[in-house]
């Protein structure tokens, strides 16, 4: 049986997450504390006992959920769990820097504070309110290109994430993206609606913070992954620490084709996907795209022995 680890994005956080790996296992615990050492400040805190408004800002949700992820990672290792159980490693966005963490091509620490940066550069690349995020249900990737194109008019307006064969988000103006969510509705799309995010994420519009990100991963060591990475802007895998430094460069004004790296990943021969982090999102999705791969989320210490034990 061919297994990826896959790392969830943005949206997953919840306040309370990770505390009960962090209680149950040194290891996970230390994730935490590496973290708050990193950033200078108790991130921890906010994650486990701080209000969902705060956690969800962008550059505290993308550290956090990180932090979780290698969380939980290290009590899978802690119970005999190994990288070398994958063959593939993946995430969805922030995710993406998660599977490198976990894969050893990036430390926690180098990660925690690439991601506060990406998070505050894509916070700031916009004004408040100018920007927007809509996701269309039920159109493919080609029609919902389509109804970017039409809602464009002059404005940004792009299909940001290819999350599954029935959910696609689109990015770009706040003016171009409302006009999205109505031509696909008048396309058929069974709902179309406005997320509550704070930027347009991977857009065009998000060129500043790649200007910001290039500069952060240039003072970055990466080295090569212990077990194949695949890209989200590319669909497929990447080794190469330089290729993985520019892609994670190229993420930020790029599509997240996450449909297309699961159906990459199957054809590989990918029989089971382990979603390890916050939430099942991600499982979701990959149920959608292809029922022939099993899920299993590892986020909790009882998730993490049920895992240690289906290996054994």
């Amino acid at each position: 049986m061919s297994r990826a680890f896959v790392f969830p994005g943005q949206g997953a956080q919840t306040v309370g997450m990770g505390r009960d790996l962090a209680d149950a296992y040194p290891v996970a615990k230390a994730v935490f504390d590496e973290v708050d050492d990193a950033l200078g400040e108790k991130l921890s805190a906010l994650i486990w006992d701080g209000d969902i408004e705060t956690l969800t800002l962008t550059a505290n949700a993308q550290p956090a959920l990180m932090a979780t992820s290698l969380a939980a990672f290290r009590a899978l290792e802690a119970e005999g769990v190994t990288i070398s159980a994958a063959s593939f490693v993946a995430g969805h966005s922030l995710g993406e820097y998660s599977a490198l963490a976990a894969a050893g091509a990036l430390t926690v620490s180098d990660c925690a504070r690439l991601l506060r940066t990406r998070g505050k550069a894509m916070q700031e690349a916009t004004p408040v309110g100018t920007g927007a995020m809509a996701a269309i249900l039920g159109l493919d990737l080609d029609a919902v290109r389509e109804v970017a194109d039409a809602a464009a008019q002059g404005d940004v307006c792009q299909a940001a994430n290819d999350n599954d064969p029935a959910q696609v988000v689109v990015s770009g103006d706040k003016a171009a993206v409302e006009r999205a969510v109505e031509i696909a509705k008048e396309k058929g799309a069974k709902r179309a609606l406005l997320l509550p995010v704070s930027a347009p994420f991977h857009s065009a519009l998000m060129a500043p913070a790649a200007e910001v990100m290039k500069s952060a991963l240039a003072e970055v060591a990466i080295t090569a992954p212990a077990v194949p990475v695949v890209a989200n802007v590319r669909a497929e895998v990447v080794s190469d620490p330089e290729t993985i430094r520019q892609l994670l460069v190229e993420q930020v004004t790029g599509s997240v084709r996450w449909r297309e790296s699961v159906q990459w990943m199957a054809a590989q021969g990918v029989t089971e996907a382990w979603e390890i982090g916050a939430g099942k999102a991600l499982s979701g999705m990959i149920k959608r795209i292809d029922r022939s791969v099993a899920t299993r989320a590892v986020g909790t210490p009882a998730d993490v022995t049920a895992a240690a034990e289906a290996l054994a």
